[in-house]
């Protein structure tokens, strides 16, 4: 017997905002919300036949956002990476972040060829270099 992946949760303080905020960055779509939970996930968990042509241990996961009542305070012990296409211009996509509210942040990265960034709460997470897999 195994378990697959299915979501993961990020504590928030404002889990509508920051979850609109991660569906602009990714170009997912929202599926569930509440008081209690907001749920995004990729574009074509919408289509039709996805759910019966793909078995559930290939599918992919969503990003599920739920309230705290406090802020963030440490670095996270685990985050995102982000990658964008082949074809992207790696520092037009590092910038499209930054101006829709990242801020680049030092968690003693070093010098090395991805980005870190924080999203509007301050989750970290990386921004790689272009990647075709």
């Amino acid at each position: 017997m195994t378990l697959r992946w299915y979501s993961v949760v990020v504590d928030s303080r404002d889990p509508r905002a920051l979850a609109a905020w991660w569906e602009t960055v990714l170009g997912w779509r929202t599926v569930y919300e509440a008081d209690d939970e907001v749920v995004i996930v990729p574009q074509h968990f919408g289509d039709e036949n996805y759910f019966t042509s793909v078995p559930p241990q290939q599918r992919g996961q969503g990003l599920v956002f739920v309230p705290v009542p406090e802020g963030k305070t440490v670095k996270n012990r685990l985050h995102l990476d982000l990658a964008p296409e082949p074809d992207d211009d790696h520092d037009a996509e590092v910038q499209r972040l930054v101006d829709l509210g990242a801020q680049r942040i030092d968690v003693g990265q070093g010098d090395v060829p991805w980005v870190v960034l924080a999203d509007p709460e301050g989750n970290e997470f990386c921004v790689l270099t272009p990647r075709d897999v």
